[in-house]
């Protein structure tokens, strides 16, 4: 029941090395404690070094993992937001993947949606000389990029002169 900050005071304060697995669970919650490598209640010593194995969750659907990489490229190519790659992976356009599967994608990746945010400001005002205020707009806008306020914002107060 400990969770990963416990465990690591509880190591920390016993001189006990901690390594982390993650495996695929389909019984077990993603973030989950699933096992550890020495038996509960069981006597450790200083310099022991015990493996703790925590969910990723159910194992995804090569439809998911295909809609994770499509969305990877998405954001490293395209610098895009997550509501414009969840709406591209969805789009008869688009990826055409199920709704469950672009959703996966973007709860599974891995992006700093504020520097994608940054990066398509960068573009708009190098190739479109638009205004601050035009890029913000068009950063945030359900009809442009999609991204948060708080993305967009972080974009301007960024963009530079």
């Amino acid at each position: 029941t400990m969770t990963e900050a416990d465990i690591d005071k509880w190591a920390a304060e016993n001189k006990i090395k901690i390594s982390r697995e993650n495996k695929y669970s389909d019984t077990v919650e993603k973030g989950k404690f699933i096992s550890q490598s020495v038996e509960a209640n069981k006597n450790c010593y200083e310099g022991d070094k015990i493996t703790v194995v925590y969910s990723l969750g159910k194992e995804p659907t090569a439809e998911q993992k295909n809609a994770l990489k499509q969305a990877e490229s998405y954001s490293s190519n395209l610098h895009m937001s997550k509501k414009g790659i969840y709406e591209q992976l969805k789009s008869e356009y688009g990826g055409k993947f199920k709704a469950e599967d672009a959703q996966y994608a973007v709860d599974n990746i891995k992006a700093d949606w504020k520097a994608n945010a940054l990066a398509k400001a960068k573009s708009y005002q190098k190739n479109m000389n638009m205004s601050k205020k035009g890029i913000y707009e068009q950063l945030k806008s359900e009809h442009g990029e999609k991204f948060t306020a708080e993305e967009a914002k972080y974009a301007i107060d960024n963009l530079g002169n």
